[in-house]
């Protein structure tokens, strides 16, 4: 990191976070886990209006998909496809940028609380020192050290020996996510965003997971509140309200298949014609119909019977009314008998 960019980073982000997780733990009877606690919620409240933009705009990504479907298919220029994409986008007000600007601010905060617990909660004589010469001269802070690092069974300077945190963190990651793929994202008619669907659906939490092995447990923690407070928010901005999990978790993710396999069967079927609204056996009632089709069997037993009739007339017959005792020419026969 470049000295001016390390200086501001250090200023106006790690120094003042250490302080403020300081004063908590003293406020919280020396408990650092509590301090990272409060210290989550605080900064999911000050993020709050930036949140609430992205899940809405996730919301209404997964709500214009079967349009973004139509346009993929519809279009095949890329440039024009770009374009009518990007004219969506505006008309409905949505923006895929607004989906990822609360990430983007979480990763300093993320950088920045790693090296506050590294420096909080170090107990090597370098960070001693380093942790002094950071600290503001207030004589309720300066009295608060050193602090207690262990919060239930973690300590929260160590990765977590029981693997607990990892699969809390993961698993929560991915119900978060989860409730932001609703049936128009998963069964989208582009297969290859589908499959990135499902790939991010897996991917994040098992990365995550996999950090939280060996990052500090005071940070899987604010991780694991951040997915937390997350969840509760896309339950209700997506509408999943007095929804059953089964349907959310199970039923959801079938549907969306079946969708997808249906329209994947389609595909290379011919499209079927269109009714022809001149036509009167597609208008005339059901009755109508079978009585042209008795009356088409009438006319063909009587062409049949005629044509027999006049074989036996040609041959001689002596009364030209009687119907033939033999049969007509068999099908796919000559016409001469």
């Amino acid at each position: 990191m470049p000295p001016q960019l390390g200086f501001i980073f250090d200023t106006f982000l790690i120094n003042p976070m250490v302080n403020v997780t300081i004063v908590l733990a003293r406020v919280l009877l020396g408990n650092y886990g509590l301090a990272i606690i409060v210290f989550t919620l605080i900064m999911r409240g000050l993020t709050l209006p930036l949140t609430l933009r992205q899940v809405h705009s996730q919301r209404k990504m997964s709500q214009l998909q079967p349009q973004l479907n139509e346009i993929s298919k519809r279009v095949k220029d890329p440039k024009k496809r770009s374009a009518e994409t990007m004219k969506l986008y505006k008309e409905a007000g949505a923006s895929p940028a607004g989906c990822l600007l609360p990430m983007l601010i979480q990763f300093p905060i993320w950088i920045a609380l790693y090296q506050v617990i590294r420096i909080v909660l170090g107990s090597t004589p370098e960070t001693l020192m380093d942790l002094s010469s950071r600290l503001y001269p207030w004589s309720f802070i300066q009295q608060a050290v050193p602090l207690g690092n262990h919060f239930l069974f973690w300590d929260m300077g160590k990765p977590d020996t029981f693997y607990v945190l990892p699969v809390l963190v993961a698993g929560s990651m991915w119900v978060q996510q989860k409730l932001t793929m609703t049936q128009a994202s998963m069964s989208t008619a582009n297969q290859n965003q589908a499959q990135t669907n499902q790939t991010l659906l897996w991917m994040m939490p098992l990365m995550f997971g996999w950090f939280t092995l060996t990052v500090p447990s005071g940070l899987a923690i604010y991780w694991l509140l951040t997915n937390a407070v997350g969840i509760i928010m896309n339950y209700y901005v997506f509408g999943w309200k007095g929804t059953s999990l089964m349907t959310i978790f199970v039923k959801n993710a079938a549907g969306g298949s079946k969708s997808q396999r249906g329209r994947a069967g389609n595909a290379g079927r011919p499209a079927r014609p269109e009714r022809d609204q001149s036509s009167p056996s597609l208008d005339a009632p059901a009755a109508s119909r079978a009585d042209r089709s008795r009356a088409g069997k009438r006319g063909a037993n009587g062409r049949n019977g005629r044509g027999g009739s006049k074989r036996k007339d040609d041959r001689g017959s002596a009364d030209p009314g009687i119907e033939p005792a033999r049969p007509g020419p068999q099908p796919g026969g000559g016409g001469s008998p």
